[in-house]
């Protein structure tokens, strides 16, 4: 959520900024509804410091033996006062729900380092990692070869539930075991991350603070009759731990590593990725957030980056780095990098993380604060998170990178402890 005050006094810049990001809003509307707002304040203080005043003279009046009528005229006054004041109470409380409400759709103003674009044509690669291999045979997209191979069975996972679940068995879901192990002893043991094991199911409340609501709730698993949320990111419960609290200096940085299930109805991907793993409705994923100073941020946005590369390169998969334009940022982010894997069978780099500060943007509405040290006023924490990395798309990544001429898939040889030594991957066992 934007400081209500940046709208008031830098206008011009939050609609540039919107125009850059191709995003269209009545802010005259919503300024407008503010100064109401501010108006209504204004005039519910000025009563309470006349009720004040007035209570303040009635007991001045009956410790001075004053008559009885003048006491009764002040209390009637106080009354109508009172009356007046409860119902300007009632209309503040109307317009700083619709102020609110209205703020909640915003989106947060890009970073001046962010490249100016209208889509992802305009994105910015920063670097590229690793030469994608060369092949003495057509490669197969990693749907045929895990059907081939039996590990990956996406009839039955659509006859269990429906279209983009998928089912994996023997090796193949021994390796997204292996993935997400592996990936989090890497963020914990090298990185400092503390793992986390969140819940999975979370309140309106902490969809809201992290920007799902209410802008995405078709995108959304929701459990009616609790109105709980399946999570569509570990970011979610990770960055909701210190809903509320106020964090001293010296806490900061704090930084959780989670490996989680992801929930995501895809709306509107419909005829995208329709085959194979890269567009499911249900998928593992670790994630990783960072809460810093205001200060830090953006140094912690570059160490974020970094150790979301390490994954990639330890697996030794060819990757890029993508610094996302105004008009591909994410709704709360001000800055975002994108670590693109390349994947033979597509013969494209797609994405395998995605990095973003979100500044203050996410701490203002989930009331996440540090007091400076020396007790200066609080400020809210920057927060940011990445994708450590998408456990599926780097499923996809390996079957494809490391795929032979006669089907069989070579194992990385950083992940092959974590498999028992397996060092081919033959078919299911």
């Amino acid at each position: 959520m934007l400081d209500i005050r940046i709208l008031r006094e830098q206008r011009d810049r939050v609609e540039g900024a919107y125009r850059a990001r191709g995003y269209q809003t009545d802010l005259e509307s919503l300024l407008q509804r503010d100064g109401e707002r501010r108006r209504l304040q204004r005039e519910i203080d000025a009563l309470k410091q006349q009720r004040n005043q007035a209570s303040e003279a009635i007991a001045k009046l009956k410790r001075s033996g004053t008559s009885d009528d003048e006491v009764e005229r002040l209390r009637t006054e106080t009354q109508r006062v009172g009356d007046t004041l409860k119902a300007l109470e009632t209309q503040w409380q109307t317009v700083d729900a619709e102020v609110e409400a209205a703020l909640l759709t915003l989106p947060n103003l890009p970073h001046d380092s962010v490249p100016v674009g209208r889509d992802a044509s305009s994105n910015v690669e920063v670097r590229r990692v690793g030469e994608p291999r060369r092949f003495g045979f057509a490669p197969q997209p990693h749907w045929e070869l895990g059907e081939r191979l039996g590990i990956l069975d996406f009839e039955r996972g659509a006859r269990i539930t429906g279209s983009r679940f998928t089912v994996s068995r023997g090796v193949g879901a021994r390796l997204e075991r292996a993935l997400m192990n592996f990936m989090l002893d890497r963020h914990t043991t090298d990185h400092g991350y503390t793992e986390v094991l969140p819940p999975f199911l979370v309140n309106r409340a902490s969809m809201t603070g992290t920007g799902q609501l209410p802008k995405f709730e078709d995108d959304l698993f929701r459990l009616e009759a609790d109105d709980y949320f399946l999570i569509p990111t570990g970011e979610v419960p990770l960055t909701n731990l210190h809903r509320d609290e106020i964090l001293a200096e010296s806490d900061l940085p704090i930084a959780y590593a989670a490996s989680t299930p992801c929930f995501r109805r895809e709306a509107g991907s419909y005829g995208r990725d329709v085959r194979g793993l890269i567009r499911q409705h249900q998928f593992n994923k670790v994630e990783l957030v960072t809460l810093t100073t205001s200060e830090a941020s953006y140094d912690a946005l570059e160490r974020l980056v970094r150790h979301a590369e390490a994954i990639l390169t330890a697996l030794e998969l060819p990757y890029r780095v993508m610094a996302l334009c105004t008009g591909d940022l994410g709704f709360g982010a001000a800055k975002t990098y994108d670590l693109e894997v390349w994947l033979p069978g597509e013969d494209a780099y797609r994405e395998i993380s995605s990095c973003s500060n979100f500044e203050a943007f996410q701490a203002r509405r989930i009331g996440i604060r540090y007091r400076p040290a020396g007790g200066k006023k609080t400020e809210f924490v920057h927060t940011l998170n990445g994708s450590g990395l998408a456990v599926g798309r780097t499923v996809v990544a390996i079957l494809e990178n490391y795929q032979e001429a006669d089907g069989t898939v070579v194992i990385p040889k950083a992940l092959r402890p974590y498999l028992g030594g397996v060092d081919v991957i033959r078919g299911a066992s």
